[in-house]
């Protein structure tokens, strides 16, 4: 038996599709590593849900309700059938006292989401919804994105994008499309490609200097 299965033994649970692990505002003392899976986050904004992001296998999320034992900031929803590991502050304390590997990936990925919301508050500073839009999908290639055959490809719905922009869901969709009929990106199934980056910032880069010098007739 492998130490990951030793370690579900003693750890794991599995959730069915739709199960609510915690709301936005309850106090929770448990963090979730997903193993099999996606999660859905998501945070009520103005009386409706928003999702904030999909975590998939491999992820972990929760863990700030036990380093700052504050109330749950977000809410957790499997999607799919999920396989986690269910930690404890005891449990997760001794993990990172007996194993750095463990501690490093921990500080890399917690600096990784501080990065992405300077990142998101950056994009909001943006009056303009089409900047927001073209900025976010630029950070986005910089910092996640993969080249493929047609370009550099992130992993993000519109539903996502909207999310991050603090758009409606509607609007991101429009943007995207004007994007999209420009030749400046492509939706696929499971994310976005955009086929010049570069082109993509001088775009930006005009949006700025139009809001910039709006004023002027």
């Amino acid at each position: 038996m492998g130490n990951e299965d030793v370690l579900f033994q003693k750890l794991g649970r599995v959730f069915p599709p739709g199960t609510v692990l915690f709301k936005e505002g309850e106090t929770g003392r448990e963090m979730y590593v997903i193993q099999s899976g996606r999660i859905r986050i998501s945070k009520n904004v103005r009386g409706e849900e928003q999702v904030l992001a999909t975590l998939p296998a491999g992820e972990f999320f929760g863990e700030m309700a036990i380093l700052n034992n504050k109330p749950r900031s977000a809410t957790a929803t499997t999607v799919e059938e999920c396989k986690m590991l269910v930690i404890d502050p005891k449990t997760f304390e001794l993990m990172l006292k007996n194993n750095i590997e463990i501690a490093v990936r921990m500080i890399k990925k917690l600096s990784q989401r501080l990065q992405e919301a300077d990142d998101q508050i950056e994009s909001l500073l943006y009056k303009d919804a089409n900047s927001r839009v073209v900025h976010t999908l630029t950070r986005a290639a910089d910092s996640s994105g993969k080249q493929v055959e047609d370009g550099i490809k992130i992993n993000m719905s519109v539903e996502d994008l909207a999310s991050k922009t603090g758009l409606e869901p509607e609007q991101a969709r429009e943007i995207i499309g004007r994007l999209e009929k420009g030749k400046l990106l492509k939706v696929v199934p499971d994310g976005l490609i955009m086929a010049d980056t570069n082109r993509l910032r001088k775009y930006l880069e005009y949006l700025s200097m139009k809001e910039q010098f709006e004023n002027i007739q």
